[in-house]
């Protein structure tokens, strides 16, 4: 799919969410439970996907740069896009906004990793912080939401470190299932077809359980860890299903756009996501300082996605920070369209300078050699022939 018809694409999905919602009269989509459940489980399945396909060898390389990457690098981030929108529109409350698309969207990651041209150290990392830098931006938001309405910030952080335990312990409790059955498992993958199918579908009825679960009690944290070590042998369905996942996600966008739409919040919402994409390319230049960032460097610094995880803290924020949904909806299609353009145009820009330049064909210039003059004794032999 090339960058223009990525990017007609979204907009179709976009104006698809937003045609239903007008012709069917829906409004107040995003308080039902059922639109909930839907854009949770969403970003649960993308979540899964973005680390199923991460190469584990690479990801222990490169495990202290995702640790700098989903700590020091979101807060650089959500520091640079407040920085920018306070400086426009010196509003105070937008640094809340600027936390809700500090993240990269797991989901928009994986639907493209499979196309992606970055070496796999590079997808490695980029899958992790997107999977991973989820928990630092919903502790912000914990932080900053308290902090607005003057209360203590104790029992938000309290539920924050209840719900990771029990995410810790789900994925826990999805590790021990693993050990005991991985044995048979890769005996069955070097069995018949008829046995390899079977256990496939047995270990994706497993992650469905599991990813129900976890969607029901909002424990995401533990898909995202489940994708590092219970991966059934799907190809590339788990990818082609991201990809649909990434377009039925900004659909959904569309659905809530079309009752919360304003001139006036969408031009902000624009500041912000040129902001968010922005703030990725600074802080992503400074994280591949080391040499052997040389090729992916600019890759990941135009890797900067958003989705439903800005959408769901949006709808979070919303009653606390109306207009939340009406400026972090338009930043989400404005950051995605940032990356379709700016990806496509540094692919073009690649093949033409790896293009050989075809020189002109010259032809080969001949060395006259200068005539030899004969000597004397051979012009006396001429001379004494009869």
């Amino acid at each position: 799919m090339t960058p223009v018809i990525r990017s007609a694409a979204l907009l179709s999905a976009l104006g698809a969410g937003w045609l239903a919602a007008w012709q069917l009269g829906l409004r107040e989509v995003d308080q039902s439970p059922a639109y909930g459940f839907f854009i949770t489980a969403l970003l649960g399945f993308g979540l899964y996907a973005s680390t199923s396909g991460i190469v584990i060898a690479e990801f222990r390389k490169q495990f202290r740069t995702v640790v700098i990457a989903v700590t020091l690098g979101v807060l650089a981030k959500v520091a640079l896009v407040f920085g920018v929108m306070f400086f426009v529109f010196r509003d105070p409350n937008h640094l809340i906004l600027a936390v809700a698309v500090a993240q990269i969207d797991p989901l928009s990651v994986a639907a493209m990793r499979a196309k992606s041209k970055m070496s796999d150290s590079a997808k490695a990392l980029l899958s992790a912080w997107a999977s991973f830098d989820d928990p630092i931006t919903v502790l912000l938001t914990v932080y900053i939401t308290a902090f607005a309405l003057n209360g203590g910030a104790v029992g938000g952080v309290g539920s924050f470190a209840v719900n990771l335990v029990l995410n810790l312990a789900l994925a826990g409790m999805a590790y021990m299932l693993w050990t005991l059955v991985r044995g048979r498992v890769r005996k069955a993958e070097e069995g018949g077809r008829s046995v390899r199918y079977a256990v496939r579908a047995v270990m994706v009825v497993a992650v469905l359980a599991i990813g129900f679960v976890a969607v029901q009690y909002a424990l995401l944290l533990a898909l995202a860890l489940l994708g590092l070590f219970f991966r059934p042998n799907l190809g590339r369905w788990v990818d082609r299903l991201a990809e649909a996942g990434m377009f039925a996600a900004i659909a959904a966008v569309g659905l809530v756009l079309a009752a919360e739409f304003s001139w006036a919040l969408a031009g902000v919402g624009v500041v912000l996501g040129v902001a968010a994409f922005g703030a990725q390319a600074v802080v992503a230049v400074v994280l591949t300082v080391p040499k052997r960032w040389r090729g992916d460097r600019v890759r990941l610094a135009l890797g900067q996605q958003n989705g439903l995880t800005a959408i769901i803290l949006a709808l979070l924020l919303e009653p606390t920070f109306p207009g939340s949904i009406a400026v972090v909806a338009p930043a989400v299609v404005v950051v995605n369209l940032l990356n379709a353009v700016t990806n496509g145009a540094y692919d073009r820009l690649q093949e033409a300078v790896r293009k050989p330049v075809r020189q002109p064909v010259r032809a080969p210039k001949v060395r006259q050699q200068p005539a030899t003059v004969p000597s004397v004794a051979a012009l006396q032999r001429i001379k004494r022939t009869p």
